[in-house]
C-alpha cells in the first residue's frame, strides 16, 4: 500500500498526516510505529489520520501515538489538521468543527499562521479522566518509588496529570514520567505535565506524554497545567506557556468555560511511503 502522507508540527510536536477523506485508511499498530520510527519510517510523536465527519461536524480525526496506540485528542494535531485543510481548500469556512474520538474541537486559522482553538471545558471528576479516586480533589497523593507525589488531575479530553516543580529543567521528567504514566492509578495511562509557575500570566512546562514520551509540546497539556493552576488561585485568566518547542497561549475564565489554545501550525513537507 502506498500513502501519501504531510510532515507538520506544533512548536516541535510532530505527526504524519494522512488524508482518509477521499477513501478510507486502516492502519494497524505494527503500521503506525513504523511510520512513527525516526530511523525506518517518517517519524513523528503521533500519526494523524482525517476522515468524513460522523456526528455533524465537518471533519473527524483519529490520532495514534508512536506506540501505535490510539488516543482520544491532541492540542497541536487539531491545530495542524485545520491548517491542512484550508490550505488543501478542503474547507472555505473561518471556523472547522473537527471531531475527535470522544468530543469536538472548533477551530479557527488566524492571521500570522497562528491558529486558535476552542478545547471545550475541562473535566474534573475522577471517572472522567478516568482515575481511581473516591471524589473530586484539589490534589492526589500518588505513590512512587520512595515516597509520594502530589498531582492534580483533568481531562482536556484526555487523561492529564499535573505535578508543579520548582525547575522544570531539574525535573525527573524521564524517570517520573514514565512511572506515573502506567501507574494503576490511571486506568488508561496519563499524560504527566512537570509545571514550574514562573509568574500569574507565565509558567514553564515540560510533558511526558502517554505512549509517546517527552514531546517538544503538548497543547493539551499545556491546557491542563493552566486549569490546575487557576484552580489552585495562581495563575490569571490569560496565560503564556514555555515549552521546550515555543510558546502555547491559554485562557481560561473559570469552571464551566472553554479552555482557548492559540498557536502555530507548521508544514514541513510531503512524500508519499509503502506500507
Amino acid at each position: 500500500m502506498l500513502l501519501k502522507f504531510t510532515k507538520m508540527h506544533g512548536l516541535g510536536n510532530d505527526f504524519v498526516l494522512l488524508d482518509g477523506l477521499r477513501a478510507p485508511i486502516e492502519l494497524d499498530a505494527g503500521q503506525v510505529r513504523f511510520l512513527a520510527d525516526r530511523h525506518f519510517g517518517i517519524g513523528c510523536d503521533q500519526v494523524l489520520v482525517i476522515e468524513p465527519a460522523r456526528r455533524g461536524g465537518d471533519v473527524r480525526y483519529r490520532i495514534y501515538n508512536a506506540d501505535g496506540g490510539e488516543v482520544e485528542h491532541c492540542g497541536n494535531g487539531v491545530r495542524c489538521v485545520a491548517r491542512y485543510l484550508r490550505e488543501e481548500g478542503l474547507t472555505a469556512k473561518d471556523e472547522v468543527a473537527i471531531e475527535t474520538k470522544n468530543g469536538e474541537a472548533r477551530v479557527r486559522v488566524e492571521a500570522g499562521g497562528l491558529v486558535r482553538v476552542n478545547m471545550g471545558p475541562p473535566r474534573f471528576d475522577p471517572d472522567c479522566i478516568p482515575m481511581r479516586a473516591a471524589a473530586r480533589a484539589d490534589r492526589y497523593e500518588v505513590d512512587v518509588a520512595g515516597g509520594r507525589v502530589a498531582v492534580g488531575a483533568v481531562s482536556m479530553g484526555n487523561p492529564h496529570a499535573i505535578i508543579e516543580v520548582d525547575d522544570v529543567d531539574s525535573a525527573p521528567v524521564a524517570t517520573l514520567g514514565p512511572f506515573i504514566e502506567r501507574h494503576a492509578m490511571f486506568p488508561e495511562g496519563v499524560n504527566v505535565g512537570f509545571m514550574q509557575v514562573s509568574g500569574r500570566d507565565r509558567i514553564r512546562l515540560r510533558v511526558f506524554e502517554r505512549g509517546a514520551g517527552e514531546t517538544l509540546a503538548c497543547g493539551t497539556g499545556a491546557c491542563a497545567a493552566v486549569v490546575i493552576g487557576r484552580c489552585r488561585g495562581q495563575l490569571d485568566e490569560q496565560v503564556e506557556v514555555q515549552l521546550p518547542g515555543g510558546m502555547l497561549s491559554i485562557a481560561w475564565a473559570g469552571e464551566g468555560s472553554p479552555v482557548w489554545m492559540t498557536g502555530p501550525a507548521t508544514r514541513v513537507f510531503e512524500g508519499q511511503i509503502e506500507l
